[in-house]
């Protein structure tokens, strides 16, 4: 197993796209036991299969989609009488340097040799940011379907840097699985997102306007308190704090592309002293306001 232990973030996606194929099992078809050394997310698109995992067996029907993780014991049975058309994509989500060397796994864990064991790969999907269950209902399956199968025709053609378009095209399809996730656990992040972002477009377009909880809130007709929560959810960090960070922000840009004094450019941007713009600059940016100026001089 793989030692190089990191907490996963986006900023770390860098995936190596394995293997993308549309294909087809036939009745009766059955993968044994195995577990991969990588990830692979396979799409039923036609037919029905049964994935047993070892937490139990379940189902799958067109526009399921499974994610299976590195080192996860699991075995495929096509269930239906007509073929399973399962597109599929085996990947890293952070390249590493035997990452085009390694092979898609077909054995159970008991069966590989010390060398195939180190190639598994760190799983970082079941933790946090993600914790990506293995089965995962889509709400457009259609979407999905689309983005998934044009990554595999532009993979399987191999035009000149397939491998460069398959991982841009890799990523749109993993941002796209996050959001799909993220709202199927945060339900009403998805029936609020156009209230959250007017007040999140207000906040861009108006930021020397001094803001309240409350008025927001009522701004997107919520409650303080459930506005607060489904905020911080939507866009990482209170509403408050994101109009005092676009505030210090169009406060930097001035600062740095005009030659305004800082006393201006805190009113123009909200503040009723330099003294508590100076604080509230420092505190979201780390340096003081005339740090940019002075690199402008």
């Amino acid at each position: 197993m793989n030692d190089n232990r990191s907490r996963m973030d986006l900023d770390r996606l860098s995936p190596y796209v394995r293997v993308a194929l549309d294909h087809y099992l036939a009745p009766g078809w059955k993968i044994r036991e195995r577990a991969l050394f990588d990830y692979e997310l396979l799409y039923v698109k036609e037919g029905t299969l049964r994935v047993t995992l070892e937490e139990g067996d379940c189902e799958g029907v067109p526009g399921d989609l499974f994610l299976f993780k590195p080192g996860q014991r699991h075995a495929i049975t096509v269930t239906s009488d007509v073929p399973v058309r399962q597109p599929h994509v085996h990947f890293d989500l952070i390249y590493l340097p035997d990452s085009p060397d390694v092979k898609v796994s077909f054995k159970p864990i008991e069966e590989m040799t010390p060398a195939e064991l180190a190639m598994i790969r760190e799983d970082v999907c079941s933790a946090p940011p993600f914790e990506l269950p293995t089965r995962l209902s889509l709400r457009n399956p259609s979407v999905f379907e689309s983005m998934l199968l044009d990554l595999i025709r532009d993979f399987r053609i191999g035009l000149p840097y397939a491998g460069a378009a398959a991982k841009g095209a890799f990523i749109r399809l993993w941002i796209h699985l996050l959001r799909e996730h993220a709202w199927s656990v945060n339900p009403h992040l998805h029936s609020n997102w156009e209230r959250l972002t007017k007040v999140k477009q207000t906040i861009d377009h108006t930021p020397e306007q001094d803001v309240s909880l409350a008025a927001l809130a009522d701004m997107a007709g919520l409650s303080p308190f459930y506005f607060l929560r489904a905020f911080s959810q939507a866009f990482g960090m209170p509403p408050v704090k994101y109009a005092q960070t676009v505030r210090i922000g169009k406060a930097r840009e001035m600062i740095q592309f005009t030659s305004l004094p800082l006393t201006e450019i805190a009113e123009r941007v909200g503040f009723r002293s330099i003294h508590a713009f100076s604080r509230a600059f420092k505190r979201i940016d780390g340096v003081p306001p005339s740090f940019y100026r002075g690199k402008n001089a």
